[in-house]
């Protein structure tokens, strides 16, 4: 069971980093909140200005470490793995 949550929890970790990043439409929008984030310059304009699809995008490097495990668990995302030891 504990393994079939991780692959859950790894598979919507992705997803909800490709619909944060649908919804950052525009490129100035996306560079300006990878900014935000802490991502350089260079690296968030490459990233920003990709013609590569959302669920390419939400596995790269950079929005890893711009949306981290712990900042998605702040806005909201519950610890599936957590929430199974805790039962």
């Amino acid at each position: 069971m504990k393994s079939f949550l991780e692959e859950t929890q790894n598979w919507l970790r992705h997803r909800v980093r490709q619909l944060i990043w649908k919804r950052w439409k525009k490129v100035s929008t996306r560079y300006n909140q990878l900014k935000r984030l802490g991502i350089d310059h260079d690296n968030a304009l490459k990233t920003a200005a990709s013609r590569k699809g959302y669920w390419r995008i939400s596995r790269s490097e950079v929005l890893h470490r711009s949306i981290t495990n712990k900042r998605l668990i702040q806005w909201g995302l519950k610890d599936l793995i957590l929430l199974y030891e805790r039962k």
